[in-house]
């Protein structure tokens, strides 16, 4: 065969209807994630999703397409929302409580598969967890039960005696109003302290909680779940430092100068929602699979930055820590 006709044999199987084919059922996917403060679309734990994609053969410029949007700031939102589902994607993740429920409120028809949201029962996402219904499902961050006491009484006991404790909330985040409604009641009469609440919905918000904290004479701070915090995580720790007080933090990246975190492994979570993705692929349905909770907690405890608050950090809590900061 000549060279040119060998050229253009090539060029009209490039073009060939089984070639467009293989093009046009290419997968689709719309991520609404969190990203981070240096702009980058997923922070350190959402990059755990492609991860899990990976695993089951899915990749991004390959067989996937993937669309990104940013959740944070909240102003943000219904954009981010309103561009995803005018792609039409097959499957859509999402990250956090009030970005699933914007997603939900959007479509009654494109699966969700949702990550880090702690009750979705409890704010309306799902049916139950065993029968989520409709077309979303997930993974929870917490096992049901007193997960705010549990980081209080890890916290106490790096500040033996403390009797008071503040939280800090955002009162646009559902599952904080439902922690505030049901499980704090719950915390303050079972531990006999008292725990006043803070409140920041916006960065500019943060450094004034901080200081409210502080003007209170807590002993210590419990830093909620959230967006706003999660993003703005270097700012948070830097203040917990400057007004001096030991905090908790739920997400492992607040270890990096931060007291001590107890929380669900998020990479993991984001790994397994990959799995998810594929079966709706292969075409399961969100309502036929239960929202799961996580399987892998993690204790991390930065002994720098307890020594800089003048803390003993207890053997009780040296041997069960996963990971000492040194």
């Amino acid at each position: 065969m000549k060279r040119r006709e060998f050229m253009a044999g090539t060029a009209a199987m490039l073009v060939s209807p089984s070639c467009l084919l293989a093009q046009e059922t290419r997968h689709r996917i719309g991520i609404l994630a969190i990203g981070d403060a240096s702009g980058q679309a997923l922070n350190q734990a959402e990059l755990g999703l492609l991860d899990g994609l990976r695993n089951h053969g899915w990749i991004d410029g390959r067989n996937l397409n993937i669309e990104y949007r940013v959740s944070q700031p909240l102003d943000r939102l219904p954009a981010s929302v309103a561009d995803l589902i005018a792609l039409s994607p097959d499957v859509l993740v999402v990250a956090g409580p009030q970005a699933a429920t914007a997603l939900k409120s959007a479509t009654t028809t494109i699966p969700i598969v949702f990550v880090r949201v702690a009750d979705p029962a409890g704010i309306g996402l799902v049916q139950s967890l065993s029968r989520p219904g409709g077309n979303i499902t997930g993974f929870t961050t917490v096992v049901p039960g007193d997960f705010i006491g549990k980081q209080i009484e890890i916290l106490r006991e790096l500040v033996p005696g403390a009797s008071k404790v503040a939280l800090l909330v955002n009162p646009e985040n559902p599952i904080h109003r439902l922690t505030l409604a049901e499980e704090l009641p719950r915390t303050t009469r079972r531990l006999g302290i008292a725990l006043p609440t803070v409140q920041a919905t916006k960065v500019e918000e943060l450094g004034v909680a901080f200081s409210s904290a502080a003007a209170q004479h807590v002993d210590a701070i419990v830093i909620l779940g959230d967006n706003l915090s999660v993003v703005h995580a270097p700012l948070v720790v830097a203040l917990a430092a400057e007004y001096h007080l030991p905090a908790i933090y739920f997400f492992r990246q607040f270890a990096s100068g931060g007291l001590i975190v107890y929380g669900p492994e998020l990479p993991d979570l984001f790994r397994r929602a990959g799995g998810y993705v594929d079966k709706i692929f292969k075409g399961a349905k969100p309502s036929d699979l239960p929202a799961e909770q996580p399987t892998k907690f993690e204790l991390v405890i930065n002994m720098k930055t307890a020594k800089a608050l003048g803390l003993t950090v207890p053997p009780s809590l040296l041997i069960r820590a996963d990971e000492l900061i040194e």
